[in-house]
C-alpha cells in the first residue's frame, strides 16, 4: 500500500509541473517580465549586502519608478495601436517647467497649476493625434518635430533664470511626501506605518476576489482556467510579494503620495484597457487597422484618444518629476521618451501592435529603474549603465520577436 501511494504522490507531483511548465510557456509574455524583475532584484540584493531591499531604499526607488512608470502607460497604448511618441520626454520637462513658472511667477495655486498643466498636455497629444490621424503625417516625423520644439521650449522659458526653485510644499509633497497614518490599531507596533498596512491587507483581498470572480466567470463560459493548484500558487504568491512590499514600506514612512497616484493611473489604464469599448476598440485598431475600420471603429478617433491620453500623461509625469526635485531644470525630460520605450517593450508590449498590457509598463518601469538604482549603488560608472539598459532592451524586443514567431 505504501508503495502504491508513494507511486501515486509522483504522478500527481509530475502532473502538477507539467501543468505548471505549460501555463509557464503558453503565457511567458505575460510571466516573463516578472521573472526578470525578481532575478534583477536578487542579484542586487545580494551583490549590494542587502542594501537594495532595504526600506529606504525601495521607497527611493518606487517614488524614482513615478514619472517613469505613467509615460510607460501611455506608450503602451500608443505603441499597441502601432505608432511612436518621441516627444513625451521634453513635452513632460516643458510641462513641469510651466507648472513651476505659474507657481513662482504667476502665483497661481497649485489647485489651477496641476489642471491647468494637464489640459496643456492634452492639449498637446491632440495637436500631435490630429496631425498623424487626419494629414496622415507619420507618427515618427510629427513626434520627433515636438521633440525638437518642446526642448527649444524648455530652454526658452529657463534661459533667464536656470533651474527654477519651487518653494511650494503643497507640490512638493506630490513627489516627496507620504500619506498620513492613522493609530489605535492594538495589533501593530507603532514603529509601523499602520495605514500603509491596512491597505495592502485591502489590496490583497480585492486581489483574491477579483481572481475567484474572474475565474468564475470564465468557466461560466466555459473557457480555458488555470488548473485549481497553479491558480492557488499564484493567488499565494502575488498576495506574498504585496505583502512583502508593503511591509517593507511599512517599516520606513508608508505609501508616498507618488506610489498612490501611479497605482490610480494603473488601475484606471488597467481597466479602460481591458473592460470597456474603448479599449477593445484600441487593441482592434492595434491588431488590425483596416479590419477594425471595416467593422465599424474609427482608427481616427483612437487615433486621438490614445495620443491625447499620451499628452495628458506627459503632463502628470513632468509633474512628479519636477515635484520630487522641487525645481524645474534646462534638461528636464532628457531620455525620458527612451526610457518610457523601454518600459513598453520590457513590460511586454509588442512591436507589430495589438499586443501589451499597461500593467506591464508598470513592471517595465520597475525593472528599468531597478537596473539603475542597483548599479549605482554598487558604483558602476554612467557609460555601463547605458550598455547594460541597451542590452536589456534589445533583449525584451529579442523576445518579443522569438514568442511571436513561435505563437505564429
Amino acid at each position: 500500500m505504501a508503495t502504491v501511494s508513494k507511486a501515486q504522490d509522483d504522478t500527481t507531483q509530475r502532473s502538477f509541473f507539467q501543468e505548471l511548465s505549460k501555463v509557464l510557456s503558453e503565457n511567458i509574455r505575460d510571466y516573463g517580465m516578472f521573472i526578470a524583475l525578481f532575478v534583477i532584484m536578487a542579484i542586487f540584493t545580494i551583490t549590494t549586502d542587502g542594501i537594495f531591499i532595504s526600506s529606504r531604499n525601495i521607497s527611493n526607488l518606487l517614488n524614482q519608478t513615478g514619472y517613469l512608470a505613467v509615460l510607460g502607460v501611455g506608450m503602451t497604448l500608443v505603441i499597441v495601436i502601432r505608432h511612436i511618441d518621441l516627444s513625451v520626454g521634453f513635452l513632460s520637462g516643458f510641462l513641469g517647467a510651466v507648472a513651476a513658472i505659474a507657481m513662482t511667477s504667476w502665483n497661481l495655486p497649485v489647485g489651477i497649476v496641476i489642471p491647468m498643466t494637464l489640459v496643456l498636455g492634452t492639449i498637446a497629444g491632440l495637436i500631435a493625434g490630429f496631425l498623424v490621424a487626419e494629414m496622415n503625417i507619420p507618427a515618427f516625423v510629427v513626434t520627433l518635430a515636438g521633440w525638437l520644439i518642446y526642448r527649444g521650449a524648455i530652454l526658452l522659458v529657463t534661459e533667464d533664470t536656470g533651474t527654477i526653485v519651487i518653494p511650494n510644499d503643497t507640490f512638493n509633497a506630490i513627489g516627496n511626501g507620504f500619506i498620513p497614518d492613522i493609530a489605535g490599531l492594538p495589533f501593530l507596533r507603532e514603529q509601523v506605518h499602520q495605514l500603509t498596512l491596512l491597505l495592502g491587507i485591502i489590496a490583497i483581498g480585492l486581489f483574491i476576489f477579483s481572481e475567484i470572480r474572474g475565474r468564475q466567470k470564465k468557466m461560466s463560459y466555459e473557457l480555458e482556467v488555470l488548473p485549481m493548484e497553479i491558480f492557488i500558487m499564484k493567488l499565494l504568491l502575488v498576495s506574498g510579494i504585496v505583502a512583502g512590499i508593503t511591509w517593507v514600506l511599512a517599516g520606513f514612512n508608508g505609501l508616498s503620495w507618488t506610489v498612490v497616484i501611479v497605482l490610480a493611473v494603473v488601475a484606471l489604464y488597467h481597466f479602460v484597457s481591458t473592460q470597456t469599448v474603448l479599449g477593445r476598440h484600441i487593441y482592434a485598431v492595434g491588431g488590425n487597422p483596416e479590419a477594425a475600420e471595416l467593422s465599424g471603429i474609427s482608427v481616427k478617433r483612437i487615433t486621438f484618444a490614445v495620443f491625447a491620453s499620451m499628452g495628458t500623461l506627459s503632463a502628470l509625469s513632468g509633474i512628479l518629476f519636477a515635484s520630487r526635485l522641487q525645481s524645474a531644470t534646462t534638461t528636464a525630460g532628457t531620455l525620458f521618451e527612451l526610457d518610457a520605450i523601454a518600459a513598453a517593450f520590457v513590460g511586454g508590449v509588442s512591436a507589430a501592435g495589438g499586443v501589451g498590457k499597461v500593467t506591464g509598463a508598470l513592471i517595465g518601469a520597475l525593472v528599468m529603474t531597478s537596473l539603475i538604482n542597483g548599479m549605482n549603488l554598487m558604483g558602476i560608472g554612467i557609460s555601463r549603465q547605458y550598455m547594460v539598459r541597451g542590452a536589456v532592451l534589445a533583449a525584451a524586443v529579442l523576445f518579443d520577436v522569438v514568442t511571436r514567431n513561435r505563437q505564429g
